[in-house]
């Protein structure tokens, strides 16, 4: 991935972001696995904390269930309060300068230009 937003629900394989050079992924990660599948050379990983990333990550989710009637997204969304917990926000470390937001609230967090 290039650019542009994705949000992915179902399963990744391994070496998952390698290549990725811009642009955001929300990873849905109920099973915490994922961690073992990814490129953390080149990437960022966290929990989707921030307001601004949430309302953008609900925002796909809805459209998602609005033009496809997924029934995983769906049951992700009328359970949100706990489902949001379950998702991982991945950025390539080069764009972190880019970002308009901090991807984390804590005080280490990267913060947004």
């Amino acid at each position: 991935m290039t650019g542009g937003v994705a949000v992915i629900l179902g399963r990744i394989g391994a070496n998952f972001g390698a290549g990725m050079s811009g642009g955001m992924a929300y990873l849905y990660n109920p099973d915490g696995l994922a961690h073992d599948l990814m490129n953390h050379e080149t990437l960022v990983t966290c929990p989707v904390t921030v307001d601004h990333w949430e309302a953008e990550l609900k925002g796909l989710i809805e459209r998602h269930v609005a033009e496809t009637g997924s029934l995983k997204a769906t049951e992700i969304l009328r359970y949100w309060d706990k489902e949001r917990g379950n998702f991982l926000q991945i950025c390539p470390k080069e764009m972190l300068p880019n970002i308009s937001h901090p991807l984390g609230i804590e005080e280490a967090a990267i913060p947004g230009e």
